[in-house]
């Protein structure tokens, strides 16, 4: 394996808002592992237990050890499930309760992304508004020294805000255009 090009930046290259920003996201996700309730920690544990290699290897053994016990391979023990009608029912039984875990999983999973999308979406705004503050700065900063940008039609459409309604109305326009 070849060595990057480029090396990644050492811990004490980040900046400190970058650093700070990094704490406070691991806090808070502490935090909410802190206050789960005690259903969504039973939940967590099963879906990691069952999502993991040593599940595997258990119902491996398991199966398999059934399985040559009630095909007859250890003489002296009688098979229990010759037509494996217990095995089958056990099986269906495990897979409707873990299946129900993975959904519990997967609910936290989305209410938590969803968490994430908001607070994207709040800090896409607040740099796009802070961008045309900046943009109207930058454009009365020309104006006042009488340069000329080459940019300078695209200079009208960045200094005005960005309505997110105006933006989530063109996009389910466009939306319902593709359906």
């Amino acid at each position: 394996m070849s060595e990057p090009v480029i090396p990644p930046p050492s811990p004490e290259g980040l900046s400190d808002a970058l650093r700070r920003n990094i704490e406070a996201l691991e806090k808070r996700r502490v935090v909410e592992e802190q206050v789960a309730s005690a259903r969504d920690r039973i939940a967590r544990a099963i879906t990691g237990f069952t999502g993991s290699i040593a599940f595997v290897c258990l119902h491996a053994l398991i199966y398999g050890v059934w399985i040559l016990l009630n095909i007859g391979v250890f003489s002296g023990l009688k098979p229990f499930d010759p037509s494996f009608v217990i095995l089958a029912s056990e099986a269906s039984v495990e897979a409707i309760f873990l299946s129900t875990f993975v959904l519990i999983s997967q609910n936290r999973m989305a209410a938590a992304a969803d968490k994430r999308a908001a607070l994207d979406l709040h800090m896409n705004l607040l740099t796009e508004h802070d961008l045309t503050k900046l943009a109207k700065l930058v454009s009365a900063m020309v104006d006042k020294l009488g340069v000329s940008p080459e940019a300078a039609p695209d200079i009208e459409q960045i200094t005005r805000d960005v309505a997110p309604e105006e933006v989530l109305e063109e996009l389910e326009r466009a939306r319902a255009c593709d359906q």
